[in-house]
């Protein structure tokens, strides 16, 4: 009987990297979920899949140097860009965790408004992470721009809530003020980080920066902002 033949190293990586966006994506979704039901003990989940992340982190960069002087030039830019991705999901790992540590101190005295806004921010970047997920192991540029087009949401939000307790104009007294810029910030940075993978996906998709996937697709990024704000409206209604 004949053994299979063992997978190649550069495609077990790949397949690492993939899963690292995976549990990276289900960190956000446990996010949201915490901050939805105001259930602060699931974001102690959030610590675990951050020492999953650490530890493929390792994997990938141990096995990318290992294997690159030994594969094709195609294969080694695959490689480099799993390194790539990975240095940045680990650090998306760490925002997330100083999230889940700034949802506990605030506990219950979370103001509605501000637990709706922090968890539709988290669930965007939940979105965020399953496309650039779904774009490195496809190659799937078109997934990557939606990336970018969800980053502007991101920011739209976090400055909704800087004003409300920020700049404060109504002046109205809230709660846990300081707890809630960090987990803010926390979410910005992470969907920052998360932007700057699908950019690096698109330039190892394509070949081209991301400047030239835009014009590739004819859409420059206010365009596709207002076409992702229509997508959701409709899907609200």
């Amino acid at each position: 009987m004949r053994l299979p033949s063992p997978e190649p190293a550069h495609t077990h990586l790949i397949q690492r990297t993939v899963e690292a966006c995976e549990l990276a994506r289900e960190a956000a979704a446990i996010a949201a979920e915490g901050i939805a039901t105001g259930s602060m003990s699931r974001l102690d989940a959030i610590r675990q899949c951050e020492k999953e992340l650490d530890a493929i982190d390792v994997e990938v960069d141990t096995g990318v140097t290992a294997a690159i002087g030994s594969v094709p030039e195609d294969e080694t830019r695959q490689l480099l860009a799993c390194m790539k991705v990975m240095i940045g999901l680990e650090r998306i790992g760490d925002l997330l965790l100083s999230f889940a540590t700034s949802a506990q101190a605030a506990g219950s005295r979370l103001d509605s408004q501000d637990a709706r806004d922090l968890t539709q921010m988290a669930t965007i970047l939940e979105k965020m992470l399953a496309d650039v997920g779904q774009s490195f192991s496809l190659k799937d540029v078109k997934k990557a721009i939606d990336v970018l087009r969800a980053d502007a949401e991101m920011d739209r939000l976090r400055n909704i809530i800087f004003l409300r307790h920020i700049e404060n104009p109504e002046n109205v007294a809230h709660h846990s003020s300081l707890q809630v810029i960090f987990m803010t910030q926390s979410l910005e940075r992470a969907g920052d980080h998360a932007k700057n993978l699908a950019e690096e996906v698109c330039h190892f998709a394509s070949g081209r920066s991301i400047r030239h996937a835009l014009l590739a697709f004819d859409k420059p990024k206010e365009q596709m902002f207002i076409e992702w704000l229509r997508h959701k409206d409709g899907k609200s209604q």
